[in-house]
């Protein structure tokens, strides 16, 4: 019998503006639902914190040895769900919940500049909206330099390609809690079908 496959999905937890972070509470109505019988699905909240987020992923990486980690961000400008294909590893000037901010302004002192997902967001986007969800996803390759792009790039790097980084609209602007939720799922199951279906491949697609 084949081995359950393992995938980490974490939120972030309120700051600035977003009192209520829209990432966190889809992310816990996706636990709800669940990813299918086959699927061990582990749920996390990740602090607002650079430091906090550098011990964390590699715990949960360490701990869960899973095939895929998928990180969900809130952006106030964003109006469908969104797939980053790529982390960054500079720039992060803004402050965290601490107040603070890396003195390197880096994520990995040393890192490449950029690390891209082994997955082809823009399938994944194709597929998911000619699927009839009623949710429109979209492509970027700039995550904002925040405590987004930061997580992305560092689960990228602990993880060899094997992440993703889906942000999401505030509750309300225009989906439910509900609808981001049957987003991520669609979205999460497209995702481990590509991966499946480019085992062999894979080398290659980490070094586009």
């Amino acid at each position: 019998m084949e081995q359950k496959k393992t995938v980490i999905v974490t939120g972030f937890e309120p700051f600035g503006e977003h009192t209520v972070n829209a990432s966190w509470v889809a992310v816990q109505e996706l636990e709800k639902l669940g990813l299918g019988h086959d699927i061990n699905l582990h749920v996390a909240e990740v602090p607002v914190e650079y430091q906090a987020v550098q011990s964390l992923l590699p715990s949960l990486w360490k701990q869960h040895l899973p095939q895929l980690v998928v990180h969900v961000g809130v952006s106030g400008m964003a109006t469908t769900v969104t797939l980053e294909q790529c982390g960054h590893n500079e720039g992060y000037m803004r402050l965290d919940n601490c107040s603070f901010c890396p003195e390197s302004q880096c994520c990995m002192e040393g890192g490449p500049g950029c690390i891209h997902s082994v997955i082809d967001m823009d399938a994944v986007c194709k597929r998911v909206n000619s699927s009839g969800l009623g949710v429109s996803v979209s492509v970027s390759k700039d995550a904002g330099r925040y405590l987004c792009d930061y997580t992305y790039y560092m689960s990228l790097f602990l993880g060899e390609g094997r992440s993703a980084f889906v942000h999401v609209p505030p509750l309300g602007k225009p989906y439910s809690a509900e609808q981001l939720a049957r987003a991520l799922r669609a979205v999460i199951l497209e995702m481990l079908e590509l991966m499946e279906h480019n085992k062999g491949k894979k080398r290659c697609l980490h070094n586009q």
